[in-house]
């Protein structure tokens, strides 16, 4: 005969309380002296009692799950974010819901609705500019955003982007490069922030910047790209790519063109992603501190669920990592 589990009634009698004590006990609602505190954990301890999560919910109305959505989980850069987010949930008994837009602005909105509904709040990677997604004030859930707003009031975690870029261009007019391009992807926001940091660097030495789009954030966009780039009639010394991979795929078109990567071209990534280091050449890059830009962005929303909203932008410092695929120009 199947065994009975054990009910929370079970655990009131053998810890000599009521059940509406056990109740607050085990859903953190109420504190109680320790010896009471230390008599309910050895009766749910010894009964092998464990609460039913449904029926919690329905009782507190917190379903101690967050959702997380993100613009495409086959970019390494998003996966570490979505590891830092999941480690600081499971260290404050948060399950982690994640939704893959899959690059998709039309799926967005009825994604992010949908997700609301199951979960106490949400972390929110998104393409939409503040205007369309105003409809996010509505969902009457904690949300932090994984980047900047300057008019939405929403609580955000990211990095700045115009200094990433800066950077990646004072290293190319360190190395002597003059004839610099930028291979962005024009429908992210943060790609004009992007722009901005590599012009505001060649206006100091009198350089303009020619600019190209590779119309996805991915390798295969940028190998498509790099004909484009290095085949038109100006061709450039050195490219800041958007991220790291368009410019790993832009390194592997380069070769199958002839092109030398660093010889021939510099090339530079934004992101740090895991495959820039091993790539051939090893590529230069911008850390964003993916991850602990996921930790961030869940600490600030379980401060929000516990009453302690921060309704303010945190920005991560970019870091330059300087490998092989860049060098000074010949």
């Amino acid at each position: 005969m199947k065994k009975l589990s054990p009910t929370i009634r079970d655990v009131a009698a053998a810890a000599g309380v009521s059940v509406a004590t056990v109740s607050k006990y085990m859903n953190g609602a109420q504190r109680f002296s320790a010896p009471v505190e230390a008599k309910l954990k050895a009766a749910i301890e010894e009964l092998g009692y464990r609460s039913n999560p449904l029926a919690r919910s329905m009782i507190t109305g917190r379903t101690r799950t967050i959702g997380l959505t993100i613009l495409d989980i086959s970019n390494p850069h998003f996966t570490n974010v979505v590891k830092g987010a999941n480690r600081i949930a499971l260290r404050h008994d948060y399950t982690l819901l994640l939704v893959d837009i899959d690059e998709t602005q039309a799926r967005e909105r009825p994604l992010i609705e949908a997700l609301a509904q199951r979960v106490d709040g949400l972390i929110v990677s998104s393409r939409l500019s503040d205007e369309e997604a105003k409809w996010m004030l509505d969902l009457d859930k904690p949300i932090v955003l994984l980047r900047r707003s300057d008019e939405l009031p929403i609580p955000s975690v990211g990095i700045d982007n115009r200094l990433a870029a800066y950077m990646l261009a004072r290293h190319l007019l360190n190395l002597g490069h003059r004839q610099i391009a930028y291979l962005g992807f024009g429908q992210a926001r943060i790609n004009d922030e992007r722009i901005r940091g590599v012009r505001e660097c060649l206006d100091e030495v009198g350089l303009t910047l020619e600019v190209h789009d590779a119309h996805a954030p991915t390798a295969r966009a940028g190998e498509h790209a790099c004909s484009r780039v290095m085949l038109g009639p100006h061709r450039p010394q050195a490219v800041i790519c958007y991220n790291d991979l368009i410019a790993l795929g832009f390194m592997k078109e380069a070769a199958s063109l002839g092109i030398r990567v660093p010889q021939d071209v510099s090339v530079t990534g934004v992101d740090n992603v895991p495959y820039s280091e091993y790539a051939s050449p090893a590529l230069t890059t911008v850390d964003v501190q993916s991850e602990k830009m996921g930790e961030l962005a869940m600490q600030k929303l379980i401060d929000a669920l516990a009453g302690h909203p921060d309704t303010g932008h945190s920005m991560f410092e970019p870091r330059l990592i300087v490998r092989d695929s860049t060098a000074p120009c010949r």
